[in-house]
C-alpha cells in the first residue's frame, strides 16, 4: 500500500512540476468548433474578449476568428455553411433576407459608429439636410451610415438619385481622401475612419444617430443561417453568453478592452480609445430587434429595397434571452446583466 500511495504522490508532483493538466486534453476534445466570421473594426471587440479572455472556451465552444475584408463575402461564407456565425454590417444582410436566402439575426455588435465627414467650412451648412441638394457625396454603397443619409435625404425631400450627385467608393479610406482633396463636399465612414478624418482636418457634419429616428440605430448584427439555429441552438445561446461575459468585461474593464481590441486593430491608441468608448458608439450582444426593424424602415425609404416582409420574422430573440437569463442566474447582481435585461425587447 505505501509503494502504491508513494508511486501515486510521484505522478501528482510530477504533474505539478511540469505545470501539465491531466483532463486539459479531455475538455479541449469536448468544446465544439465554432467558426465566426469578423471584419478589423473597433465595433467588433466583443469577440476579441470573448476570444482572448477564454469566455468561448469557458462556454464549451472552441471558436476560430476568420476575418473578412468585406461584408458580401462574409455574408455568403455563412449561407455556404463556412461560417457558423458572422457580424458582417446590418443593410448587407438585409439584402440577403429580401432575396430570400436563409439568414438570420439572432444578436448584436455594434450600435451607430457611422457620421457624416466634410471639411470644416461645409461642416455647418450641412448640418441642414436640405443643403445637400447639388452636393456630391462619397459613400460605400450598403454602408449603414449610406442607407441612414439616403433615407433622410428622402426624408426631407430630396430625390438622391436627381438632386445629389453620389460616387460610390471601395472603402470608407477612400471616401475620406475623396472629402479632404475636395472631389466630395461630404462623405459617409464609420469607426475607426471617423476620428482619423477629424486628425487629418476633416469635420463631423452629423453622427448617424443624429438623424431623424436613428437614436442607438444597429450596425453590425450576428447572423446564421435558420437552419443551424434550429439544428444546434444550444451552441448559440454558449457564443451569446460568452458575448454577454465579454460585455459586462468592455464596460468594466477599459483599459485591457483597449489592449485585447489593439491585437486585432491596428491603429493608433488614442484613435482605438476614441472610437470605443467615444461619443455614439457602443458595443451590445443584444439583437434589438425594434430598431433593427426602424433601420430596415430606412432601407425602405432609401429605396434600397421594396420588400413587404415582416424584418422581425427574421430576427431570433429567444437565443439571447436564455443565454442572458442564464447569465443572471449564476450572478444575479450584476449590473450590467440587469442592465441588457432592461434594454431587451423580445
Amino acid at each position: 500500500m505505501r509503494r502504491i500511495l508513494a508511486f501515486s504522490l510521484i505522478l501528482i508532483l510530477s504533474a505539478a512540476l511540469s505545470g501539465a493538466r491531466p483532463d486539459s486534453s479531455a475538455a479541449a476534445e469536448k468544446l465544439t468548433k465554432f467558426n465566426v466570421g469578423y471584419l478589423a473594426s473597433t465595433g467588433h471587440i466583443l469577440y476579441f474578449i470573448a476570444k482572448e479572455k477564454g469566455y468561448f472556451a469557458d462556454e464549451g465552444l472552441d471558436v476560430n476568428l476568420a476575418l473578412f475584408t468585406n461584408s458580401g463575402e462574409g455574408i455568403n461564407a455563412v449561407i455556404a455553411g463556412k461560417l457558423d456565425a458572422g457580424s458582417f454590417g446590418t443593410a448587407p444582410p438585409f439584402t440577403f433576407i429580401e432575396k430570400g436566402n436563409d439568414v438570420v439575426i439572432f444578436g448584436g455588435q455594434m450600435t451607430e459608429g457611422h457620421a457624416v465627414i466634410s471639411k470644416p467650412e461645409n461642416a455647418q451648412a450641412l448640418k441642414d439636410i436640405k443643403n445637400f441638394k447639388g452636393k456630391t457625396v462619397a459613400t460605400v454603397r450598403l454602408a449603414t451610415g449610406d442607407i441612414i443619409l439616403r433615407g433622410a435625404l428622402e426624408g426631407a425631400g430630396i430625390d438622391w438619385k436627381k438632386d445629389v450627385t453620389i460616387n460610390e467608393m471601395e472603402s470608407p479610406a477612400a471616401v475620406l481622401e475623396a472629402v479632404k482633396k475636395g472631389a466630395a463636399d461630404a462623405g459617409v465612414v464609420w469607426t475607426p475612419f471617423r476620428k482619423m478624418a477629424e486628425d487629418q482636418g476633416l469635420a463631423i457634419v452629423r453622427y448617424s444617430g443624429e438623424y431623424p429616428g436613428m437614436k442607438n440605430h444597429p450596425c453590425c448584427r450576428q447572423i446564421a443561417t435558420g437552419a443551424r439555429l434550429k439544428a444546434d441552438p444550444k451552441s448559440y445561446e454558449s457564443f451569446l453568453a460568452a458575448l454577454i461575459r465579454a460585455y459586462d468585461f468592455y464596460k468594466t474593464n477599459h483599459d485591457e478592452s483597449l489592449v485585447i481590441l489593439a491585437k486585432y486593430v491596428n491603429i493608433k491608441p488614442d484613435i482605438l480609445k476614441a472610437e470605443t468608448y467615444g461619443p455614439h458608439i457602443s458595443s451590445s450582444p443584444d439583437p434589438a430587434v425594434d430598431n433593427v426593424a426602424k433601420l430596415w424602415d430606412a432601407m425602405k425609404d432609401a429605396k434600397y429595397i421594396t420588400s413587404d416582409l415582416d424584418i422581425k420574422k427574421h430576427v431570433n430573440t429567444e437565443l439571447f434571452r436564455k443565454a442572458l437569463d442564464a447569465k443572471l442566474k449564476q450572478s444575479p447582481n450584476n449590473a450590467n446583466y440587469k442592465e441588457l435585461k432592461n434594454a431587451f425587447v423580445r
